[in-house]
């Protein structure tokens, strides 16, 4: 466990925090107007971050000993750099207490793993519009990266392109 203010710790994710990410998930949607794709079941977070062999990881941090925002992510791997990197997939704390460094302190936390781990890379996406987010990241050192395009494959284009559909 890192602490960062005496009021925060910030610390892995374990089973038992299953139904807790799926609740941090679904603020996050409603925040990003993308409710409708939540999807994510307890079930489904039990299995992929604490069954046998996880490829998606999560901190969870508390401010006074109490839940308030999450950082999920996964391992990537740069081909220009020959390194891995962190993928950040979501972060999310509590509107109620933004503004207190906790957002800040988990990217922090995960920055620091890829410097432990001599990784290349942390990156994540923002959405366009969500400019208080991208104003913090370009103030955390973040650079925008517009020259790319996200691809995306799902569903029934996914099941076509797989022979399946």
């Amino acid at each position: 466990m890192a602490a960062i203010h005496p009021s925060l710790t910030i610390r892995p994710a374990i089973a038992a925090d299953a139904a807790l990410i799926v609740d941090f998930i679904r603020q996050l949607a409603v925040y990003e107007k993308l409710e409708h794709e939540a999807k994510a079941s307890e079930a489904d977070i039990a299995r992929d971050l604490f069954g046998p062999d996880p490829k998606v990881f999560c901190e969870i941090a508390e401010w006074a000993g109490k839940p308030v925002g999450f950082a999920l992510w996964f391992y990537t791997y740069s081909t220009f750099q020959g390194r891995h990197g962190i993928w950040l997939e979501d972060l999310y704390v509590d509107p109620a207490l933004r503004g207190k460094g906790i957002g800040k302190a988990l990217l922090v936390h995960l920055a620091r793993r890829c410097v432990a781990e001599e990784l290349g890379r942390f990156e994540w996406w923002v959405l366009d519009w969500n400019e208080p987010s991208i104003k913090f990241y370009k103030s955390q050192g973040g650079v925008m990266q517009d020259e790319w395009t996200k691809v995306r494959v799902d569903g029934d284009a996914l099941r076509k392109l797989g022979g399946e559909g």
